[in-house]
């Protein structure tokens, strides 16, 4: 028997004892002592926030307002992690563009809303471009057939021209109900693509593709007219432009283009133009929701494409503001026109310059892959691919860089652009490949961007700003109308590299 345990002695063991039973392994003394039964460990103290600050407690308005997470799965799989994963991910993108299409107050002065109707707008473009690619637009431009040519331009391009020039008057006369032009340009689109649908393979495409064309431009005028009516207070008119052609090209050139993509290839050119139809129909109804105030016009001074003389002098490079003498009191608004100054004189010549090129490379090199490629559609779309990626991507840098550079000298910048795209229009001649087309449509797409950009500084620095929203639609018109002539050389021009860009 042994006696009971003896007290531990100060190095953990205890003492041994000859009566205390068998002597015990020498490495005995060297345990631990026994843990006590009913014992607790001391929890520990709370860890303090990080920076040693105290945490406010969150509202309940925080704490609604605050991204759930995802619901656990029952059974953990591979599969159902990958589509947990993807669906958060996916909250947070829409969530991170819902941020940046509200920053800077955008959505309290209605530039969101103006937002969205821009890429309802792209969207559409894209859709039809897509739905349109494999029809007569195309084939017509082999050189085969000078008939269908000259019905091409003459249904599709000379009617523009003829209408283009008269759309900026008549915005000067719709004082009131803006947003219902908006929104019936999207209307109208609706009506012409479920009319494309049913008779895609008649004479009424021509027209109907008309009517799109038309009705497209006919809203980038108005979106144009619109905007300064929308102008946030922190940010200025030449950012405001910059956002709206980086959210139409990424929200709606590209995502619906892709979109449209994958329909045509699963149901043919048909589903491209039932997304149109859709995408119209919601632009419309974006178009509305713009605010009211963007039909307030009073005391606004339509704007001329005249010079205004030397009488009031403006630097080409300049940072004068053109001071306008004072109109007589007894002149009525209405009858009040203002002209232009130099910089912006000289900033739509360039502008124009550079539009003609972008609109001659948008159907040039189409054609020319379809008079190449005529039975090779994989190769087809590859030239296409990477002359559109190259447009994409150079419009994309043209508009970050006019947001992120000081246009301090708005003419010469556009200068520069014009005098770019005529080396690269020159080199794109001698070398006569598509590398060089794609390059030369690469410098093009970015010149146009960033000519845009200083356009607009120009039209906001010249202009008073009783006459700066007509100023903007005027202009616009005339970049329009300047992209309708190249669009027609690209047509009528023979698919050889070195004479259509020689030309």
């Amino acid at each position: 028997m042994t006696g009971p345990r003896e007290p531990h002695e100060p190095d953990g063991g205890r003492a041994p004892d000859e009566n205390s039973g068998p002597p015990v392994h020498p490495g005995f003394d060297k345990y631990p002592p026994a843990a006590r039964s009913g014992g607790r460990r001391t929890p520990l103290p709370p860890l303090h926030p990080v920076g040693g600050g105290q945490q406010r407690p969150r509202s309940e308005e925080e704490r609604a307002d605050a991204p759930k997470a995802p619901p656990m799965p029952r059974k953990l799989t591979v599969t159902r992690v990958a589509a947990m994963r993807s669906r958060e991910l996916t909250n947070k993108g829409i969530a991170t563009f819902h941020r940046a299409a509200k920053a800077d107050g955008a959505d309290k002065s209605g530039l969101t809303a103006l937002t969205y109707a821009v890429m309802a707008n792209n969207a559409t473009d894209a859709a039809i471009a897509v739905a349109l690619a494999n029809t007569l637009f195309f084939s017509a431009a082999t050189g085969e057939d000078k008939t269908k040519v000259a019905l091409y331009l003459l249904i599709t391009i000379a009617p523009f021209a003829v209408i283009a020039p008269l759309i900026g008057p008549m915005l000067d006369r719709l004082q009131h109900g803006r947003r219902v032009a908006l929104a019936t340009s999207f209307g109208l689109r609706t009506i012409l693509a479920i009319v494309l649908v049913f008779n895609f393979d008649s004479w009424v495409l021509y027209p109907a593709a008309l009517g799109m064309m038309v009705l497209s431009k006919s809203f980038s005028v108005l979106k144009s007219a619109v905007t300064p009516r929308v102008l946030p207070p922190e940010i200025d008119l030449v950012r405001v432009n910059s956002r709206l052609t980086v959210f139409g090209l990424l929200g709606g050139t590209i995502g619906a283009g892709a979109l449209a993509g994958g329909l045509a290839m699963a149901t043919g050119s048909v589903g491209a133009l039932w997304l149109a139809a859709v995408i119209t129909a919601l632009g419309a109804y974006l178009s509305m929701r713009i605010p009211s105030w963007v039909e307030v016009t009073e005391g606004e001074v339509p704007a001329t494409l005249t010079y205004h003389g030397d009488e009031h002098p403006t630097e080409v490079m300049g940072r004068t503001r053109v001071m306008q003498p004072e109109a007589p009191a007894t002149a009525k608004a209405g009858k009040r026109r203002q002209p232009l100054g130099r910089a912006v004189i000289t900033g739509l010549w360039g502008n124009s310059t550079i539009r003609v090129l972008t609109g001659f490379l948008t159907l040039y090199i189409a054609f020319v892959a379809k008079s190449k490629t005529d039975h090779e559609p994989l190769v087809q779309a590859a030239m296409l691919g990477l002359v559109g990626a190259a447009a994409g991507i150079g419009n994309f840098a043209g508009n970050a860089a006019g947001a992120r550079i000081k246009l301090g000298r708005p003419a010469l910048i556009v200068l520069r652009c014009t005098g770019a795209v005529w080396i690269i229009a020159v080199l794109a001649a001698i070398t006569d490949n598509l590398l060089t087309a794609a390059l030369a449509t690469l410098v093009a797409s970015a010149a146009s961007a960033l000519a845009k950009v200083s356009l607009d500084a120009s039209l906001q620095h010249d202009l008073p700003e009783e006459s700066i929203a007509s100023g903007f639609g005027r202009s616009e018109t005339v970049l329009q109308l300047s992209w309708v002539v190249g669009g027609a050389l690209g047509v009528l021009l023979p698919t050889e590299y070195w004479i259509g860009f020689s030309v």
